[in-house]
This record gives structure tokens, sequence and C-alpha cells, in this order.
């Protein structure tokens, strides 16, 4: 079992920056990625960017030059940079690792940005 928690959520203005942490806990010998998801009130839950066990970095063009996605090994902790918000980034973020075969997420934080 892998055990993940998110923080640094809150309420930012448009043009802000905010810093998410996931720390993850167990069984975390074998996880090959993680990744950071959101969700919109009655949208569908989003990929939002992925770092690999390998330190590879993936992002849609959404985000892409506003969101940093870093991982602190001593720690068991990944980040999300994001800068530049925009009202559109309001949502809840939830923390992924994946195993082969086995998705963990963490509880979410809520992320909303005023204009």
């Amino acid at each position: 079992q892998v055990q993940l928690v998110e923080s640094g959520g809150g309420l930012v203005q448009a043009g802000g920056s905010l810093r998410l942490s996931c720390a993850a806990s167990g069984s975390i010998f074998s996880i090959n990625a993680m990744s950071w998801y959101r969700q919109a009130p009655g949208k569908q839950r989003e990929l939002v960017a992925t770092i690999t066990r390998l330190s590879n970095t993936n992002y849609p063009d959404s985000v892409k030059g506003r969101f940093t996605i870093s991982r602190d090994n001593a720690k068991n902790t990944v980040y999300l940079q994001m800068n530049n918000l925009k009202p559109e980034d309001t949502a809840v973020y939830y923390c992924n690792a994946w195993k082969i075969g086995i998705d963990y997420w963490g509880q979410g934080t809520q992320v909303t940005v005023s204009s």
C-alpha cells in the first residue's frame, strides 16, 4: 500500500502562483511514476503532470510552460509548482502514484483561482 497526502492548495488571484506537495509513504519502492491530476466540477479528471522513476517529465499543452513537477527523493515528496495561474485552473488537484497495474490516489487539495 502507498499513502499519499497532498497539501498546498488554496485561493489565489489570476497570475499568481501556488506550490502543491504530495508526501508518499508505505510501499514506495516500486513506484514507476508520480503524477498530478485535476478535476473541475462537472468535468472529467485530467492529467496535469507526470514525473517518472528516471525523472522524465510530461505535461499537457494546457499547463506546459506554467507548471513544473519535481521530486525530492530524500523526503519522498513530489511537488507541483504552478505559475501564472488562470481561472480555468480551478479544480481539486490529486496526487497519483503508479505501480504496474495499480494506481494510488491522495485525498485531493482544492485550488481556486479568482479572476
